[in-house]
């Protein structure tokens, strides 16, 4: 973006939808900037339960239409990042106590047939009494149910979208705060600052999209002067985690006498993701934070289904994350739509405003699409939609085979460890080579900072990948914060700001607490 020219989209906010956005709009040839108060990810895209799923439970209330595009849009979002996410297998105890078996051999079905499988398998019945289906799970649960759906890692899916989008031609400015905008003489006049240095910049637009999650209201009533958001509702939704509470790589889905559901997902090899809650929320999205009660209550909920009860001394992390849910007032909070909503915001002859509301991760893509389709009167040349068949960095390999192109580069490293290799091919798919790049030994990759981390993944991560402090590392482009001791952690950021590697403003709260276990 050089000299005076307006930039052709202003996207205010860096999670999920945000990135998605400027993905695809850089795609089609437009002039974009993003802006993200804190870290890419920082909200509520880093805090969710790590699934592009269907979302089987919302069958039950009727929504045949958001359950049928989420299942296909699986197949798409697996076939263009099989790297960060991949099949799992789900199984879902029965409990006499809870839906009949015929509700849930309904509801199955549906959720096979809603849409067309080509990689994932169908639903089916099983054992579980003495098998690998039902380890972990008290004796009384005989059988179950199986079925598919995918695991993701949230918040580097976030990144990899910012990344297409820069490579593409997009401006990706991270802990740059959204101050106003208005319109003037047929454009955005928007003042952005800079969190790190505090200087301001006005930049102009042809159109502005506020795709700031859960702060949406905030940016309407400080940027624009409106506060006629009553229709939107913040749902907070926290997650433990816990040592592996069983073997085999299925998850479990399992009913709760409130009638929601609450898995247990295997999470980073010695782990397991357990969640969510669904609760109101009040207050900061900044400081949700998964509450003892909540610890509570996600153990008491699984302990009716395991053999060996967990207690909240058990959590060796927390976090929780704040849903922007288009609601009616008073409406129950496990049971608003997860659909999205775009409000727009412009008459013809002036510049619009696009507000995102909503949604699942699993549909950021679509929301992005349909975000353009709902812009495209203001951009009549810019291109069509594109976003679905180009693969998201590092997930071009071939035949989307993961485990051929693992042992490839296993072979290619022989002096590689095993687990070290599967982690940086999992989180960077085939630009792991960038980081590998010349190496021939583990003294090659730098100073190690503890948990398999290296210097020269922390300098990719930094100039490539906007990482500006321990937390964006540890927390965000990784989850190695789990596996690194607090003090190895400061030696971290430490080395970080040594090397002017490290912003200069603290790194964001963030929607967490977190509770490293070491290695």
């Amino acid at each position: 973006m050089s000299g005076g020219d307006p930039l052709d989209l202003l996207i205010v906010g860096g999670g999920i939808n945000g990135a998605g956005v400027a993905r695809d709009a850089a795609g089609r040839g437009l002039a974009v900037l993003l802006c993200e108060r804190s870290d890419l990810a920082s909200g509520t895209s880093s805090a969710s339960s790590k699934l592009i799923h269907g979302g089987l439970r919302y069958l039950e209330y009727f929504e045949f239409r958001l359950v049928r595009e989420a299942l296909a849009e699986r197949e798409v979002l697996l076939c263009i990042a099989p790297h960060i996410i991949w099949p799992l297998r789900f199984v879902l105890p029965h409990d006499r106590s809870q839906r009949p078996a015929w509700m849930l051999r309904v509801g199955l079905f549906l959720y096979d047939h809603l849409t067309g499988r080509r990689r994932l398998a169908g639903s089916r019945g099983v054992r579980l009494a003495g098998r690998p289906e039902g380890a972990g799970l008290a004796a009384h649960l005989r059988r179950g149910f199986e079925y598919s759906d995918c695991w993701v890692d949230d918040s580097r899916l976030v990144s990899l979208n910012a990344l297409d989008a820069a490579e593409r031609g997009a401006t990706i400015l991270t802990r740059t705060r959204f101050m106003d905008a208005r319109r003037e003489g047929g454009l955005w006049s928007a003042t952005l600052r800079d969190e790190t240095s505090g200087a301001t910049r006005t930049v102009r637009a042809r159109a502005l999209v506020n795709a700031a999650g859960p702060w949406i209201a905030r940016v309407m009533q400080d940027g624009f002067g409106r506060s006629d958001y009553s229709h939107l509702s913040l749902v907070k939704g926290s997650h433990i985690v816990v040592p592996r509470v069983h073997e085999g790589d299925h998850a479990y889905i399992l009913q709760h006498p409130d009638k929601r559901v609450v898995f247990i997902i295997p999470f980073l090899e010695r782990f397991s993701l357990i969640g969510t809650t669904d609760v109101p929320f009040f207050g900061d999205p900044a400081e949700a934070a998964c509450t003892p009660g909540e610890q509570a209550y996600l153990c008491e909920a699984v302990n009716r289904y395991l053999a060996t009860p967990l207690q909240p001394r058990d959590v060796v992390w927390s976090f929780a994350g704040v849903r922007p849910l288009y609601a009616e007032d008073g409406a129950d909070a496990s049971a608003i739509s997860r659909e999205y909503v775009l409000e727009l915001d412009g008459r013809p002859g002036e510049p619009p405003l696009l507000s995102l509301i909503g949604g699942k991760i699993t549909a950021y893509r679509q929301v992005a699409e349909r975000a353009l389709d709902k812009l495209r009167p203001w951009f009549p040349a810019m291109g069509g939609s594109w976003s679905g068949g180009a693969p998201l960095p590092g997930g071009d390999l071939p035949g989307g085979d993961f485990a051929g192109w693992l042992e490839a580069l296993r072979a290619r490293h022989p002096w590689l460890p095993a687990g070290l290799a599967q982690r940086l091919a999992r989180a960077y798919g085939s630009r792991a080579e960038r980081i590998l790049a010349g190496a021939g030994s583990m003294e090659d990759l730098g100073k190690p900072f503890g948990g398999g981390l290296y210097e020269r993944e922390v300098r990719y991560l930094v100039e490539t990948e906007w990482a500006r402090s321990a937390d964006d590392v540890l927390w965000r482009r990784s989850k190695l914060g789990l596996f690194l001791t607090p003090k190895e952690a400061e030696r971290l950021a430490g080395w970080m700001a040594m090397q002017g590697l490290a912003a200069h403003t603290p790194a964001p709260a963030g929607a967490r607490e977190r509770s490293g276990t070491g290695s």
